[in-house]
């Protein structure tokens, strides 16, 4: 099968992007928000995990990390879509989302966000990147969530700082209950991984596969990667 060009694939993904989460049945309404409003920045990688995947992630990412998009909107993310690998497990899923926070990691020259712990057990950790904490959502055909599956394997960097804002503003109860209520509707049930800041650590709802109470995150917990001079 002949492979699509970048820009054939970029906007066959962000067509298929922008068509799951505009369907009317889609729960996450802060992410139909940043499509209606075109807050969100989009790119396409190949496989992920790898060190071209990388390279390229970070340029991107830290850019968004520094736009006035991300400063100055209420609701904004980044997505990321990568080409491969497809027909994965939630297991095989999760490991390469983690492989490529750690690979973003040893490269990020930034410190860590400050407003949150680079502990990935705390229950106030976030993943950091270019000084900015991140809320990662990770996706891919066979989440076992409904509202996570999508063709192609997919991480979803949402500014942390936003989350602050809703809660700060009073409006992140309101919001929570209508998503939740959403997903009811969608999957049947409340995504067991689910907690609130600073109860439980947020590592353990990137990958969307449910996981024990015994679960660690394969990531270090040092402020920067030991194997970075």
């Amino acid at each position: 099968m002949k492979r699509d060009s970048t820009a054939a694939f970029t906007a066959k993904a962000h067509s298929a992007f922008r068509d799951l989460v505009l369907d009317p049945q889609f729960s996450c309404l802060g992410a139909k928000a940043a499509l209606n409003e075109k807050s969100y920045g989009f790119a396409v990688f190949d496989e992920m995990g790898t060190k071209q995947a990388t390279r390229n992630l970070c340029h991107k990412l830290f850019d968004f990390a520094r736009s006035t998009k991300r400063k100055t909107e209420q609701y904004s993310s980044f997505v990321a879509v990568f080409r491969r690998p497809l027909q994965i497990t939630e297991r095989e899923f999760e490991a390469c989302l983690w492989l490529q926070l750690r690979q973003l990691h040893r490269v990020d020259p930034s410190d860590w966000d400050a407003s949150v712990s680079a502990d990935p057990a705390d229950p106030h950790f976030s993943f950091s990147f270019g000084g900015q904490a991140f809320y990662v959502v990770g996706m891919h055909g066979t989440s076992s969530r409904v509202a996570r599956r999508f063709r192609w394997p997919t991480l979803v960097f949402n500014p942390h700082e936003q989350f602050e804002r809703l809660r700060n503003d009073g409006n992140w109860k309101r919001m929570q209950h209508a998503i939740r209520e959403r997903e009811m509707a969608l999957q049947g049930k409340i995504n067991p991984m689910l907690s609130e800041f600073g109860e439980e650590s947020e590592a353990r709802q990137y990958s969307g596969r449910e996981v024990s109470g015994e679960w660690t995150a394969p990531f270090p917990r040092a402020k920067k990667c030991p194997f970075v001079p």
